[in-house]
C-alpha cells in the first residue's frame, strides 16, 4: 500500500460513493474521492430529494382543496414557484454541505475536479496532477438520455427541471417511467396542462399491471392527457416563445416547455475506462461481479453506473458492502431479491417483489387478494379518488411474493409492509394480525 498515494480513490461523490469513501476511511483506509459537479450526487442535488419536495409542494393544491370539506375557512390561495424552487435549492445546499462536512470528519479528501482513469492504479486529475491508488472506485452514476431529432435541443431534462424561472403553462413529458409520472403530477398540481408521450401504450413497465393501471385512469381524470404509440419528429421553436411538437402517430402539439425523461444512461463517457482494461455493456454500463469488481482487478463500480438496480438505497448497499469486504475484513454481498420502490406521483404508489404477472410465469399456481377502497379522507373531502391494495400469494406455500399499493401515503406504509415480504411470511400471518384502525393501512390485513 505504501507504493500508492491513496488505498482507495472514488471518482463521484454521489450516495454509493460518499457511503463507500467514509466506511472505507473509517475501517482505516487512506481515501479520496474526487467530484466534478457538487456533492451528493443526482439524488441529493438533481434527483430523489429535490422532487419529492416538489411533491410535497404540488399536495397543498389538494389539500387546500380538501381543507373547506374539513371545515376550514381557506381563502383562494395563490401559488408561487419562486419562492418554492429558491426553498428547495436552499435545502439542496444544505444537504451539499452536510455530505461535505461528513466526508471531512471521516478524514477522506475531498478533491473538487474532474477525475479519469490512466491506467489499473492511475488517476489524473483536471488540474493536471496525476495520483495513484491501490483500488480505484467508479461511481459516478447516470445522466439522463436526450434523443436526437431537430429540434431536439429545445427540450430540457429533470435536471433542469429544479431551475426553471417559472411554471410552463403547458408541458409535453417525453417517457412513461417514474420521473416522467411524477413530473406530469407535479407540473399539473401546479397548474400547468400537461401531455405525457411513449412510443409504447405501457407506462411504468415493471410494476403491476393493476396499479399502474389505476394511476393511469387517476390521472386522465385529474386531466392529464397521454399519447401513446408515438414518435417525435421535431420541434419548432416559434417567434415569441413557445414551441410546436411535431409527432409520428398524433396531431402537433403546442407547449412551453418539453421534458424528456425517457431513461438515464450510465455516466462513464470519457472516463478513461480502456486504459485500465475496465469492460463496459453495449449500454455504456460497467461490468462487475457480485462483488463490484470490474474486469480490471484494481478497479471497482457502484450504483447507477452498473445499470444493476438504479434506486439510491441500492448504491447506498453496494458502497457499503465493497467497503466492507475490501477495506473491513467482513466479506459482504447485496440482496437485490425484494427491492422496494415507489413513484411520487398524483396519488403515489409502491411495490415490493413479483407483479401478478411475474408470479404467475414463474410459479404457475396464485392467489391474488385485492382491496378496493375510498380512503376516509376522500369520502368526507368528496374526493372519487380510490386506493388499491394487492397480495400476491404462491398458492402452493401460502408465501406473501408480492405486495403493491397504490394510494395516500403508500410509500411509506409499504416501507414497513416490505419486511413481511422479505421475510417469506405467509398470508395467515398476515390474516393473524389484528387490524389498526381506521387507518389505510389495515387493508393489509383484512384481505380474505
Amino acid at each position: 500500500m505504501a507504493g500508492f498515494d491513496y488505498d482507495l480513490f472514488v471518482i463521484g461523490a454521489g450516495s454509493g460513493g460518499v457511503r463507500a469513501s467514509r466506511v472505507a476511511a473509517a475501517h482505516g483506509a487512506r481515501v479520496a474521492v474526487a467530484e466534478e459537479y457538487r456533492v451528493g450526487g443526482t439524488c441529493v442535488i438533481r434527483g430523489c430529494v429535490p422532487k419529492k419536495l416538489l411533491v410535497y409542494g404540488a399536495h397543498f393544491a389538494e389539500d387546500l382543496a380538501d381543507a373547506r370539506r374539513f371545515g376550514w375557512d381557506v381563502p383562494q390561495c395563490a401559488f408561487d414557484w419562486k419562492t418554492l424552487r429558491d426553498n428547495v435549492l436552499a435545502e439542496v445546499d444544505r444537504l451539499e454541505g452536510a455530505y461535505g462536512d461528513t466526508l471531512a470528519n471521516h478524514k477522506v479528501e475531498l478533491i473538487r475536479e474532474r477525475a479519469v482513469l490512466t491506467g489499473p492504479n492511475e488517476i489524473r486529475l483536471a488540474g493536471g496532477r496525476t495520483v495513484t491508488a491501490r483500488i480505484i472506485l467508479i461511481a459516478t452514476g447516470a445522466t439522463p438520455v436526450v434523443p436526437s431529432f431537430p429540434g431536439a435541443e429545445h427540450g430540457i431534462t429533470s435536471n433542469e427541471a429544479f431551475h426553471l424561472d417559472s411554471v410552463p403553462k403547458r408541458v409535453v413529458i417525453a417517457g412513461a417511467g417514474y420521473i416522467a409520472n411524477e413530473f406530469a403530477g407535479i407540473f399539473h398540481q401546479f397548474g400547468a396542462h400537461v401531455t405525457l408521450v411513449n412510443r409504447s401504450d405501457v407506462i411504468l413497465r415493471g410494476y403491476d399491471e393493476t396499479i399502474r393501471d389505476r394511476l393511469l385512469t387517476i390521472s386522465m381524470m385529474k386531466g392529464i392527457d397521454y399519447r401513446f404509440h408515438v414518435r417525435f419528429d421535431r420541434i419548432e421553436k416559434r417567434e415569441g416563445g413557445g414551441l410546436t411538437v411535431h409527432m409520428e402517430g398524433c396531431d402537433a402539439i403546442e407547449a412551453d416547455t418539453v421534458m424528456y425523461a425517457i431513461g438515464r444512461k450510465p455516466n462513464t463517457e470519457g472516463l478513461g475506462l480502456d486504459t485500465a482494461g475496465v469492460e463496459v455493456d453495449d449500454k455504456g454500463a460497467v461490468v462487475v461481479d457480485a462483488d463490484n469488481k470490474s474486469t480490471c482487478d484494481s478497479v471497482y463500480a457502484v450504483g447507477d453506473v452498473t445499470n444493476r438496480v438504479q434506486l439510491t438505497p441500492v448504491a447506498i448497499r453496494e458502497g457499503q458492502a465493497f467497503a466492507d469486504t475490501l477495506f473491513g475484513d467482513k466479506p459482504t454481498r447485496v440482496d437485490y431479491e425484494n427491492i422496494p420502490s415507489a413513484v411520487f406521483s398524483h396519488p403515489p404508489l409502491a411495490g415490493v417483489g413479483m407483479t401478478e404477472g411475474q408470479a404467475r410465469n414463474r410459479l404457475g399456481s396464485v392467489r391474488t387478494y385485492l382491496s378496493d377502497f375510498r380512503p376516509m379522507k376522500n369520502v368526507l373531502a368528496g374526493r372519487n379518488e380510490r386506493a388499491l391494495y394487492k397480495l400476491v400469494v404462491n398458492a402452493e406455500t401460502d408465501e406473501v411474493v408480492g405486495l403493491h399499493m397504490i394510494g395516500p401515503d403508500a410509500p411509506e406504509i409499504l416501507q414497513a409492509a416490505a419486511i413481511a415480504v422479505k421475510a417469506k411470511l405467509k398470508k395467515a400471518d398476515f390474516d393473524q394480525v389484528v387490524a389498526l384502525h381506521p387507518t389505510m393501512a389495515e387493508e393489509l390485513v383484512l384481505m380474505r
